[in-house]
């Protein structure tokens, strides 16, 4: 396990369970799932700088250990990797290299490893399929070994249960393969090329700072969290690294002087599984989108989610993970801020042989409507359409909750709303609303992905991230670099498992989705703020009360 800062692991641990061997197809499936996620050793280090590959890699002790091995390989390319009292002058056919680098940045440059016994990179490169020399007798190999045999061992020492980091349980081999595979692909990118390193942070909120710390933590680097822009541009300047920004909270010469000056910025916004309660409520985010191309809500140029959705070769064990997943999601009634309630009761029942459709309201100025919603932000505008659109239809309107509590602009009077809606629903859950309608009008809402995973028609009046790949009605311009058409659970992988980062609110660990869902469901979703939101909640009914005796319409 990666050394994580600030994590809360459970003290109290159940007996493992006994070993099973790990023999046939399973072993073959961890030995690839290993391989494929390139974790064991310490994964999470410093990538060794190789200028070219090398005949053979030792792993020696000490000096006296290094000197004979560059004696007996003297006729190979050799890298030899030792503790540092052992480097020193080498000749023009040998590279030296600290011993505490990644094993796969190391492994993968190598025809050959010469090792001890009681070293990790023996059976990694065993299972890489590398030939070994072993020194000296250990748990992973002894001196003679051929390639089958310390295979064998290797999967011996994998059969072993690991402790599961989120619970007082355990895991199989496969899922701590997978989970391993996950945090190392985090780390690299929040560690990037060797200038693309995040090294500092402007426009974070001080209540969600510790969050983003976590998020973008890398091995050995102090994360710069820094409200000024001119101090945050000099602190990546100085530091060699990229900027992470929180897009709403900067200003476009902060970006002009970025590119002016050469400083990679990374985008960073609020995942689609979030949290329980809302972000201006000062509730920390427990997911977050981390783009070097972009962001996912503005379609008038490339993002990495776009790069994902369009390029990647979705494995079945991706598409098995993703459908079960979005079956977790459903079944257990989550949406982005909240989990439904257990039963349909809460929404009113339909009129027999009615169509029911849903339009959510949205924040006005927020950046996917700005970005996204093709020059039209208006809520009741929204409204019209649907009503022209579907004339026959029982609308629902969802005024947006931020809206509704006051602090973001939106809003929509009943009156007017009532003019194209034939209802206002405010109580009811996002999960709830979903599962009582056929269909969902959204502008750029994620609660028209949300329909989506409820098997719900989706039409789209912007440009979403998720239209344009085949599963919506799009009344958007959608880009051209979005052609490909994607099944749902193709979308899924793309959207939930390999874009987003999570954090487990209990242990403070990057987590899978699948354990942020799990929290929210059973209702383990601890507030360190919150102290903040009943203050946030008044200040919400006051400015809600101003606006209305102003006389505020939603048009101005």
């Amino acid at each position: 396990m990666p050394p994580f800062p600030g994590a809360r692991l459970t003290a109290e641990r159940e007996d493992a369970p006994k070993a099973e061997p790990v023999e046939g197809a399973a072993r073959a499936r961890l030995f690839g799932a290993i391989c494929e996620g390139r974790v064991g050793g310490a994964f999470w280090a410093e990538p060794a700088e190789m200028s070219q590959s090398v005949d053979v890699v030792i792993r020696a002790r000490t000096s006296d250990e290094a000197a004979e091995s560059r004696a007996e390989m003297r006729d190979h390319t050799t890298l030899c990797i030792a503790c540092e009292s052992s480097r020193g002058a080498l000749d023009k056919s040998s590279f030296d290299c600290p011993s505490d680098r990644d094993p796969w940045s190391v492994l993968s440059r190598t025809k050959r490893l010469i090792a001890h016994g009681d070293d990790e990179w023996v059976a990694l490169a065993a299972i890489t399929g590398i030939p070994v020399q072993v020194v000296s007798a250990g748990r992973f190999g002894s001196p003679g070994d051929d390639s089958d045999a310390l295979m064998d061992l290797a999967a011996q020492e994998l059969s072993q249960p690991v402790p599961d980091p989120f619970s007082a349980g355990w895991l199989d081999p496969l899922a701590a393969a997978q989970l391993l595979s996950d945090w190392r692909r985090s780390i690299d990118a929040n560690r990037g090329l060797a200038s693309q390193k995040i090294v500092a942070a402007c426009g974070i909120s001080w209540w969600k700072r510790d969050e983003i710390r976590r998020f973008l933590w890398v091995p050995n680097v102090s994360l710069r969290i820094v409200s000024n822009a001119s101090r945050a541009l000099n602190a990546a300047e100085a530091a060699g690294g990229a900027l992470a920004i929180w897009p709403s909270r900067i200003s476009a010469s902060l970006v002009g002087e970025a590119h002016r000056r050469q400083i990679p910025l990374v985008r960073i916004e609020d995942g689609f599984v979030r949290s329980v309660g809302l972000g201006t409520n000062l509730v920390p985010p427990s997911s977050v989108i981390v783009d070097r191309r972009g962001i996912h809500y503005d379609p008038s140029g490339p993002s990495d989610l776009e790069d994902i959705l369009a390029t990647t070769e979705f494995t079945d064990g991706l598409l098995d993970r993703a459908r079960k997943l979005r079956t977790m999601i459903v079944e257990k009634r989550i949406s982005k801020y909240a989990q439904g309630s257990q039963s349909d009761t809460n929404v009113a029942p339909r009129l027999a042989g009615n169509r029911v459709v849903l339009v959510p309201g949205q924040v006005e100025d927020d950046m996917s409507v700005v970005h996204g919603g093709g020059g039209l932000i208006s809520n009741l505008e929204v409204l019209k359409r649907v009503r022209q659109f579907e004339p026959g239809a029982e609308i629902l309107w969802r005024p947006h909750p931020d809206v509704d509590a006051g602090h973001r602009k939106g809003a929509v009077s009943d009156a007017d709303a009532l003019e194209f809606a034939d209802r206002i629903v405010r109580k009811e859950t996002m999960a709830d609303l979903l599962d009582a309608v056929d269909a969902v009008h959204v502008l750029t809402s994620l609660s028209g992905f949300e329909a989506l995973l409820r098997g719900r028609e989706v039409f789209c009046h912007g440009t979403p991230f998720y239209a344009g790949w085949g599963l919506t009605k799009d009344f958007g311009q959608v880009p051209e670099r979005r052609g490909r058409v994607l099944t749902l659970d193709e979308l899924v992988a793309g959207v939930l498992l390999l874009y987003p980062r999570y954090l487990d609110p209990v242990t403070g660990l990057p987590c899978p989705p699948e354990v942020l869902v799990e929290r929210m469901a059973g209702e383990q979703m601890p507030n360190r703020q919150s102290w903040v939101e009943p203050i946030r909640r008044f200040q919400g009914k006051v400015m809600t009360r101003f606006r209305s005796q102003s006389g505020f319409k939603a048009d101005t």
